[in-house]
């Protein structure tokens, strides 16, 4: 082999390298990614599984929302101990968040149901803001908690609002809803949910 034709063979193995090098982070960021479609894809974004399933609901105790009345009352805050002795729905959402609105509707429907307490926790919102979503779209919740850094949505396992819970009568969590509320889901995950809590819950003495 003459040294022209050496140099070119050393030239054309250092721009095969290069280009292995440039491909393979590549193809392996591309794989990574097929598999990650792949599995967000395969199933229902709201029946994302939660540890806490099954386990106590989180201990946590938060503020009432400022100024906030229900049937002429004023609505409390969220004591941990209100989580016992009935079926209770915890819906975490905040008046910036579309999907709220949308299921609105839906968690009054739920409050009339007086076999279980609809509570809400209010994430990273502005009082003001928070009350005048109420006042236009319904207060279903017989107890609010307001939730101004985020800490207590850590501690329940929230992705993101809108979230609703399903609380047993131990204070068990016995379902977890992520997403918004939707006619459908309603029917098929969580009326279901709630009436099994119902059902195998002790009641109370």
């Amino acid at each position: 082999m003459t040294a022209p034709e050496q140099s070119t063979t050393q030239e054309q193995g250092v721009v095969t390298r290069t280009r292995l090098i440039v491909l393979l982070p590549l193809l392996a960021f591309m794989g990574l990614a097929a598999i990650f479609i792949l599995r967000l894809g395969a199933g229902d974004p709201s029946r994302i599984p939660s540890a806490l399933i099954g386990r106590p609901a989180p201990q946590v105790s938060l503020p009432g929302l400022p100024g906030l009345e229900r049937d002429g009352a004023g609505v409390p805050g969220l004591d941990a101990a209100m989580l016992k002795g009935e079926v209770t729905l915890v819906n975490v959402w905040a008046s910036w968040c579309v999907p709220c609105r949308d299921e609105a509707p839906l968690l009054m429907q739920l409050a009339a149901d007086k076999r279980i307490r609809v509570v809400g926790i209010t994430y990273k919102d502005q009082a003001e803001n928070a009350r005048r979503f109420l006042g236009r779209y319904g207060n279903p919740f017989a107890a609010n908690g307001v939730d101004g850094n985020g800490r207590a949505a850590i501690e329940w396992g929230v992705y993101g609002v809108p979230e609703t819970f399903v609380i047993d009568r131990e204070g068990r969590i016995a379902y977890k809803l992520v997403g918004p509320i939707t006619p459908d889901n309603l029917e098929s995950a969580l009326k279901p949910a709630i009436e099994k809590a119902l059902s195998s819950s002790a009641s109370p003495s």
